[in-house]
């Protein structure tokens, strides 16, 4: 498996204990890769070290094959990244921001129509960039880090502070990049259902230390699914689940889980049925990202 971002051993520490240890991350190429974590957790230390925007105490980086270090900055001659706010022009307009950069990298002039494309953006190219709503702002600053034509993509947080409207388009945008672009793209988020719907593997950080990477699946195989049930008796349905041999616990005054097992929903439905108990909810529970994510940060 190609990886476009691999760190062994990846470490620094700051007064007071926070920051990163032994960070060993595997991101494969072409991936929507989820970087997790609560606030304080260590993940825009982990973005600033891939970036080389800090030196790691101990550890190794490796940026699409190639080594970071002090000199060995060829690694990141096609990563792009978007860290924290966007520093943008706001009395030029869109299409002049990008010029700006386009004539530090010295890219061709035909590239700023192609990443306005891809963000969505071509036809508020000529609008004054104060007069962009945040979402324009985070798709221009995208595009942005996409002048130099990127393999590998580095966001922090770019849905912060969206509404509905913005996450959705910047949703599409990561899916799109990364299935029709050809882009690794690693985002750091606290929005987990959003990451959840467009990440392909995930990432747990929790106080510096890496909990739990792979992709959704394995996650989820993590914690086992269970069925949600309610009866008209719930002492009596525990009695008679739990003697069945069901792994049975209350969730509430009136509704039960039982642990996946030997029985699926509609043996757990005929069981209960044939002791003369009524059902009136019975259903398999998923558990989403979010409820797997706070088992893994704060077990």
């Amino acid at each position: 498996m190609s990886l476009a971002i691999q760190t062994r051993g990846l470490t620094r520490r700051f007064p007071g204990g926070h920051g990163v240890a032994d960070l060993d991350l595997s991101v494969p190429a072409g991936a929507v890769f989820g970087f997790l974590g609560p606030n304080g957790a260590g993940k825009t230390t982990t973005i600033r070290l891939l970036l080389g925007l800090l030196k790691p105490q101990a550890g190794e980086i490796f940026l699409q094959g190639y080594p970071l270090g002090a000199r060995s900055r060829p690694a990141l001659a096609r990563v792009g990244a978007l860290v924290e706010s966007p520093a943008l022009y706001p009395h030029l307009t869109g299409r002049q921001n990008l010029e700006v950069t386009r004539r530090l990298l010295g890219t061709s002039r035909t590239r700023i129509d192609e990443v306005l494309a891809i963000v969505g953006m071509r036809d508020a190219a000529e609008r004054r960039v104060r007069d962009y709503s945040l979402g324009m702002r985070q798709r221009l600053a995208i595009a942005l880090a996409m002048l130099d034509d990127p393999r590998l993509l580095i966001l922090d947080e770019p849905a912060n502070g969206l509404d509905p409207a913005g996450i959705l388009d910047m949703r599409l945008l990561l899916r799109s990049l990364a299935n029709d672009h050809g882009m690794t793209v690693f985002v750091s988020s606290h929005q987990l259902g959003e990451v959840e719907l467009v990440a392909s593997h995930v990432g747990v950080l929790r106080e510096g230390t890496l909990r739990f990477q792979g992709t959704i699946a394995e996650l989820r195989a993590r914690n086992a699914p269970r069925v949600l049930l309610r009866a008209d008796d719930p002492a009596r349905a525990t009695h008679l689940l739990a003697t069945a041999g069901e792994a049975v616990a209350a969730i509430d005054a009136e509704t039960l889980a039982v642990a996946i097992g030997g029985r699926d929903e509609a043996q757990l439905n005929r069981l209960l049925v044939e002791g003369g108990l009524q059902v009136s909810h019975l259903a398999r529970e998923q558990p989403s990202l979010e409820s797997l994510f706070f088992r893994i940060a704060h077990a």
